[in-house]
């Protein structure tokens, strides 16, 4: 079975030799993504109502970053169960434990360690897009009042790597006002994932100085707070706030 090409290879392709190789990554798993993604989303949607907002704005080909906020538990889900693409999504990987964790690697899910630099969740995520699929990313790294008040780099610094633009996209409703970060909505409330233009960033040579991702990191985490806004003003969906802490506080 051939195994892929290797380093001189992709320098034939056009990436650099300092950039993140994949060569050597196994095969990405996307048979049973594809098989379990419709009964996910019945599920989803026999307990909330589900409202999908431009998503005809997602590139039908080719890969797409979509940066996400991130409230609750079912934002992972939702934007894997809904995205007319199969969607690989980063995630924390204290959820890759036991059986539950196997499942995930087995659906090409994408396990990143957020208090450190990853090298080998920057490599899984770099393979993802030269495969050309879709990627999810939530910037805020944890789950926030959902404004993107703040960004992490991961997005912008994918983006730059491969050339693959990033969707913003809104989830709403997941979380509800008062709610713990674990807590889910009502049965039967409304859900809205809203879709907005693609961003596209230049395909820049290697090195880039951290000052230059932060930059870009900057200028899309004003358009992506821009995108939540108008999503809230479009379905009437507010924002839940800071996750409560126990005993009362805000985070």
């Amino acid at each position: 079975m051939p195994s892929g090409p290797g380093p001189s290879d992709e320098r034939g392709l056009g990436i650099s030799p300092d950039l993140p190789h994949t060569d050597t990554l196994a095969p990405l798993r996307l048979g049973l993504l594809r098989i379990i993604r419709r009964p996910s989303a019945w599920i989803i949607r026999s307990w909330w109502r589900v409202r999908l907002v431009d998503q005809h704005l997602v590139p039908r080909t080719g890969p797409v970053i979509l940066a996400v906020n991130h409230m609750g538990t079912l934002d992972g889900p939702l934007v894997i169960a809904e995205t007319r693409r199969p969607v690989l999504a980063m995630a924390k990987h204290e959820l890759f434990a036991g059986r539950f964790g196997r499942i995930l690697l087995r659906i090409g899910q994408v396990p990143v360690r957020r208090r450190e630099i990853d090298l080998a969740g920057i490599r899984l995520a770099v393979q993802v897009l030269r495969a050309g699929q879709v990627l999810a990313v939530f910037p805020e790294g944890v789950r926030t009042g959902g404004d993107m008040a703040y960004s992490r780099g991961g997005a912008v610094y994918l983006a730059l790597v491969t050339g693959a633009p990033i969707v913003p996209v809104a989830i709403l409703g997941t979380r509800q006002r008062g709610g713990g970060k674990s807590s889910l909505p009502r049965r039967g409330s409304q859900l809205a994932v809203v879709y907005g233009p693609p961003i596209y960033l230049p395909q820049l040579d290697w090195p880039r100085r951290k000052t230059v991702v932060a930059e870009w990191n900057e200028a899309v985490r004003v358009q992506l707070a821009a995108h939540i806004a108008k999503a809230v003003a479009r379905t009437s969906i507010t924002l839940p706030g800071p996750v409560p802490r126990p005993g009362g506080m805000s985070a």
